[in-house]
């Protein structure tokens, strides 16, 4: 089941890759992928589009919340 995924990081250079780099390590499939700016200077929001379970979504934004800048 497709689910979207949206969070708040701090705009800094490799945070794209250590969330992508989560994902890819647990073998999920991005369909889609946005970062933009924020009003706030130092905040990029990512809306990412992942097909997983909705068990599985909620482990994967605990193990998101857990890398530094996200």
């Amino acid at each position: 089941m497709l689910q979207l995924i949206s969070l708040l990081m701090e705009d800094k250079p490799g945070a794209l890759m250590r969330v992508t780099g989560l994902l890819t390590a647990r073998g999920y499939n991005i369909d889609s992928l946005t970062v933009a700016r924020t009003t706030d200077p130092g905040l990029s929001r990512m809306n990412i589009v992942v097909d997983v379970e909705p068990q599985q979504r909620a482990q994967l934004i605990k193990q998101m919340n857990k890398l530094v800048n996200v």
